[in-house]
């Protein structure tokens, strides 16, 4: 079941991935004027250096890892996600860099806006006409802090609720074998809760070592998300059972389980340890219901014995 919905996620979580980035640099890849999008005179990296020789011209340049250095011109804006910026040449837009330090040498000229996060340096005889500022100054995020939080909020609760619902339609007995998990073998469901909390994150990195399982690290990192949600659905329908004992229906145990887990996420810092606790407990249930004990079987009455004959 797990596994059918993280085939069925994966896409939908690359392209939202892919335009998140998009939003980060609106100016930079957003379409032109004229209708046209990214053409050949736009260089965009993906990982390693970005440079504008001397005598050429490029319209946009964006690089999402690694340094920049423009010693030509371009005639846009310039993205650097994550890396340094040094410039010789000409901007004539802005110039943002989200993670890296930025240098301005003698006789550069940029026609709008710094903007970088670390460290500005603008030797005499450079030009930026805009203003030189921080990205938290420029996106302004201070004043939207209170507003994402809660919408993040509401579609964190929207989504583990109909998740939940999902999996209890499909696994048949996920609320039961849960309660029974944490009862049962409590240590179990933490120690490779545990396990599979801290450990996803870190198989996904070392597969980059090896380059042919490169893209299975990339679809395992773009999963996490889905998975620790997984985890966080499970632990809400296993306190809601223990809560809400049966013949209760199910579903209103879940909601029981659910509705306190996004109470508590309302307050700051204590939602978030007790959602990294509850994303432990839901993949300790998975483990440990998954390999049943022989404790964990239904009993079965004998049947009477069949009356003695004369």
């Amino acid at each position: 079941m797990t596994r059918t919905l993280l085939r069925a996620t994966i896409p939908l979580v690359a392209a939202a991935f892919v335009a998140v980035s998009a939003l980060l640099a609106p100016r930079a890849l957003a379409q032109a004027s004229d209708g046209e999008g990214l053409g050949a005179e736009d260089q965009v990296v993906l990982t390693g250096s970005l440079v504008v020789p001397v005598g050429e011209t490029v319209k946009t340049a964006v690089i999402f890892n690694g340094d920049a250095l423009i010693e030509g011109t371009v005639r846009e804006t310039l993205v650097v996600f994550n890396g340094q910026a040094e410039i010789t040449g000409t901007v004539g837009q802005d110039v943002v860099v989200f993670n890296g330090p930025v240098l301005v040498r003698s006789g550069a000229v940029i026609g709008g806006d710094l903007v970088s996060r670390k460290t500005t340096t603008v030797e005499d005889g450079a030009t930026v006409r805009g203003d030189v500022v921080g990205i938290s100054k420029r996106l302004d995020l201070s004043r939207y802090w209170w507003a994402g939080r809660v919408a993040w909020w509401i579609g964190y609760s929207v989504s583990t609720l109909l998740l939940g619902l999902v999996l209890l339609r499909v696994a048949w007995g996920l609320d039961d074998a849960s309660a029974r998990a944490i009862d049962r073998r409590l240590g179990g469901v933490f120690g490779f809760g545990a396990l599979t909390f801290f450990l996803s994150p870190v198989v996904a990195v070392l597969l980059f070592v090896t380059v042919v399982a490169i893209p299975l690290g990339v679809f395992l990192l773009l999963a996490l998300g889905l998975v620790y949600t997984i985890g966080y659905a499970v632990a809400a329908i296993a306190l809601g059972r223990i809560v809400v004992k049966a013949p209760t229906s199910r579903y209103l145990a879940f909601l029981a389980g659910w509705g306190a887990l996004r109470v508590v996420a309302l307050v700051p810092f204590l939602g978030g340890l007790t959602w990294a606790w509850a994303t432990v407990v839901g993949f300790g249930v998975l483990w440990v219901a998954a390999r049943p004990t022989p404790h964990d079987a239904v009993p079965v009455t004998p049947p009477p014995p069949a009356p003695a004959t004369a």
